[in-house]
């Protein structure tokens, strides 16, 4: 009889992205142990990642994974070249503390391209401005790299649809960065309202204010800093002057690049309301609101709003950019709220919180932390507490509510065809316009 091989963890992902281009995997069984399960993680058996998009956030996301213990950071790319300095520092600060002796110097590139062409990586940490997830996503995908993204998980409808279609094509794992839904809190408050504790779900309120982030008139035309590649940041957007509140921290509240607090916090509000409604992969039939989109200046997105979903279960969603940031699920029986950033949760009757979810009622499972979630998934082929699908409709929700703020008027939604049912003008403003060269 033969000598059965060890399967390395490298083996695995390689056979299983092969079998992503024709047949079914085969469901190979690893040691405990070899997945690092125990502690103990041979350098062969980690995964080896790169950092896409090393500011303020992915600076966390990358320090988040890099201590997962299967995890090896190699490589960070950013166009400013003072947040790779950063970064490149805090990769082998990291590892020289550690003596690990398998770590060869952590790589520091410009360019995602380069990055994603090393055969090496098995994963990668994309933490760019929103409208440059579904470019790098896709080619990472494409590249045979499993994906951590920062919500949302893109700037349009048809480019998170375009994430998703990739990572099936090519059978990748990837996680939304979406971390609310990784608390137990949130996880039980949304087991809570899914088996009826609360009765029969009618109203959800999502509190979403803007925090002392006012419009700015019109900015001047300023020389580009040294070091900071403007035409790569700019990439498939519009080609635009320079000036320093464009960039970086600041464009989420311009709308070529991202959609305001609606696509910024909002995602995190909003996708604990598609959990807790069971409507995750899927959306609503209808929308409308108002908002305020100041007209002159840099910034143009929504400084204040209100809107409303309605799902085909008859439930309603509210939401207003004022109160205390969080979400209350509202039932014939009585109310649960979560606080966004913390996970505190308020309840009436106030005994809710005392429930036990019982062993034959729905359960949500539990996440040992959002990265790590990512990262055990990666070596099981599992899927993410926020997969692709659900990254993508939850990002929907906040486009097309952008949408319907900016017309001022009730538009109805076709989740399945991810279109506005014979509404021509709202369509329209769904399509994303690239700059050339860039494309999907």
């Amino acid at each position: 009889m033969a000598k059965k091989r060890a399967i390395s963890r490298r083996d695995f992902l390689r056979r299983t992205a092969a079998a992503s281009a024709g047949a079914v995997a085969f469901p190979f069984i690893i040691p405990g142990r070899a997945l690092g399960l125990d502690g103990a993680v041979a350098p062969s058996n980690r995964i080896v990642m790169a950092s896409i998009g090393v500011g303020g956030q992915g600076r966390y996301d990358m320090s988040a994974l890099m201590n997962v213990p299967d995890v090896q950071m190699i490589a960070v790319c950013d166009v400013d070249s003072g947040h790779r300095a950063q970064a490149k520092k805090m990769v082998e600060d990291f590892y020289a503390k550690k003596n690990d002796a398998s770590f060869k110097g952590c790589g520091e590139y410009n360019d995602f391209r380069e990055v994603i062409a090393r055969d090496d990586i098995d994963a990668i940490m994309c933490a760019t401005p929103d409208f440059w997830h579904a470019v790098v996503s896709v080619a990472a995908a494409k590249a045979g790299k499993d994906i951590y993204c920062e919500k949302p998980a893109a700037n349009s409808v048809p480019e998170g649809r375009a994430i998703v279609d990739a990572v099936r094509k090519y059978r990748r794992v990837f996680q939304t960065g979406s971390h609310e839904r990784s608390r137990d809190n949130a996880r039980y408050a949304c087991e809570l309202v899914r088996n009826g504790r609360i009765g029969k779900l009618h109203t959800i309120r999502v509190n979403l204010p803007i925090d002392n982030h006012a419009p700015i008139g019109p900015q001047p035309v300023m020389p580009v800093p040294e070091g900071f590649d403007y035409n790569m940041w700019l990439g498939p957007a519009p080609l635009e002057p320079y000036t320093e509140k464009r960039c970086h921290f600041w464009f989420r509240y311009i709308l070529d690049y991202s959609g305001g607090e609606m696509t910024d916090r909002g995602a995190h509000i909003i996708d604990l309301a598609q959990l807790g409604n069971g409507s995750d992969n899927t959306g609503p039939v209808s929308i409308e609101g108002q908002g305020w989109f100041p007209e002159d200046g840099l910034f143009n997105t929504a400084m204040s709003y209100s809107f409303a979903f309605e799902y085909a279960n008859g439930v309603r969603l509210l939401g207003e950019s004022k109160g205390t940031r969080g979400i209350k699920f509202e039932g014939t029986d009585g109310w649960i709220f979560i606080h966004i950033h913390g996970g505190d949760l308020e309840a009436e009757p106030a005994s809710l919180l005392k429930e036990v979810i019982g062993p034959n009622e729905l359960h949500l499972g539990r996440s040992r932390g959002h990265h790590l979630d990512f990262i055990e998934n990666v070596k099981t082929r599992g899927e993410c507490k926020a997969p692709a699908e659900v990254g993508h409709h939850t990002a929907t929700m906040c486009h097309i509510a952008n949408v319907a703020m900016r017309l001022g008027r009730k538009l109805r939604w076709d989740p399945a065809k991810e279109q506005f049912i014979n509404d021509d003008e709202a369509n329209r403003m769904l399509i994303p316009s690239m700059r050339s060269p860039w494309h999907l």
